[in-house]
């Protein structure tokens, strides 16, 4: 197994370029997400790790070998695709086990691995089914397999569970954690959907635009995002975006207000560059804010979604915003009904004009 590093990785299509300078460090055994929305270049870098796309420009590094110009085959790392890419006509025996064949494994050594992947996915009883006769999740297992027997450095998993229903990806989100832990294995996944990136993920990368935004812990990202993209991608349902004028500013707090937010003072780690009258941006997570007797931000409901655990009700606010309150259990709402929601000052997040998180005060998570 090993980690992996990017140093200033670009790729450009002609005159256009799709990876902006990617610097990056991955650790051995590390699990690492690629996300943002689609045509931000996850998948794009992915290849390039796989080789199956140029680098243009910058260093890649798997373990301590330069790999920028290094064969797919020889790089040490095995891909999972969306496409389970299964031979119809084989069995999942025949399958898992066609790369090593290639390769001209040895039959006995070819048998035994094959057998330890089916045994580490749980699928001993599948080993002489054919594709047609397997569920969408026992197909993803076999390609999960197929890449196991290659005994690589690192795996690549590109959007795997994207053809696969709601209960099953749950329920594949586990194998493949499990599969990481019993592995110890480098792992890189690319995945639009930020449940599977929040649930999988030691670490997760947020690109947009070719550019990456921020890299961090899941509960870095969610508690305090870099900026208002990260603000805005990271979370469900997504942090709420209100714009705020600075009312006052010292060392360590700014109080904004706007005819939706009452003034309030929000500490802060450091209020440099930040003055009276700037137009700014207030975070606030939906699961953090709660129902306020006085006081508070006021809005009209305007849609309440029961979900049994909590109620998601979409408010709209005086100025024409919308806000999304995320209430405990099921909550008593009912559309067009006025409620005023107040939050806990430590959990709101201040943007500036830049769109640039404003440093926070006492912040765990570095």
């Amino acid at each position: 197994m090993a980690g992996l590093e990017f140093k200033d990785i670009r790729k450009s299509y002609g005159n256009v370029e799709v990876i902006k300078g990617v610097d990056l460090s991955i650790e051995h055994g590390e699990f690492v997400v690629f996300v943002g929305p689609s045509g931000c270049g996850k998948s794009t870098l992915l290849r390039m790790i796989a080789g199956l796309e140029d680098i243009t420009d910058g260093d890649l590094f798997i373990g301590d070998k330069r790999v920028n110009t290094v064969q797919p085959r020889d790089r040490g790392v095995a891909m999972v695709f969306q496409s389970y890419a299964l031979y119809p006509h084989m069995t999942v025996y025949d399958n898992v086990g066609f790369g090593l064949r290639l390769n001209k494994t040895p039959k006995d050594e070819r048998d035994a691995k094959i057998r330890e992947a089916a045994r580490i996915l749980q699928m001993e009883n599948l080993l002489d089914r054919r594709p047609a006769q397997l569920s969408g999740g026992q197909r993803q297992r076999v390609a999960i397999g197929r890449a196991i027997v290659r005994n690589p450095d690192v795996f690549l998993f590109d959007e795997p569970l994207s053809n696969l229903d709601a209960a099953l990806r749950g329920s594949m989100r586990m194998e493949i954690s499990k599969l990481h832990q019993q592995l110890d294995a480098t792992m890189i996944y690319v995945t639009h959907d930020q449940v599977e990136a929040m649930t999988l993920a030691d670490k997760i990368v947020v690109l947009n635009a070719g550019v990456v935004q921020q890299i961090g812990s899941p509960l870095e990202l969610y508690n305090y995002p870099a900026n208002l993209f990260v603000a805005g991608f990271i979370g469900s349902p997504q942090m709420n975006l209100l714009p705020v004028t600075v009312e006052a500013v010292d060392e360590r707090t700014v109080t904004v207000a706007s005819s939706d937010v009452p003034s309030t003072r929000i500490p802060v780690a450091s209020a440099r560059g930040i003055r009276g009258g700037d137009s700014i941006t207030l975070g606030l997570r939906p699961h953090l804010l709660a129902h306020s007797e006085v006081g508070g931000i006021t809005g009209k409901v305007l849609l309440v979604e029961h979900l049994g655990n909590e109620t998601i009700a979409n408010f709209a606010l005086n100025s024409g915003e919308q806000l999304v309150a995320a209430l405990p259990g099921s909550a008593e709402l009912s559309n067009g009904v006025t409620l005023s929601l107040g939050f806990d000052v430590a959990d709101a997040r201040l943007f500036g004009t830049d769109g640039t998180a404003i440093p926070v005060a006492d912040r765990p998570f570095r």
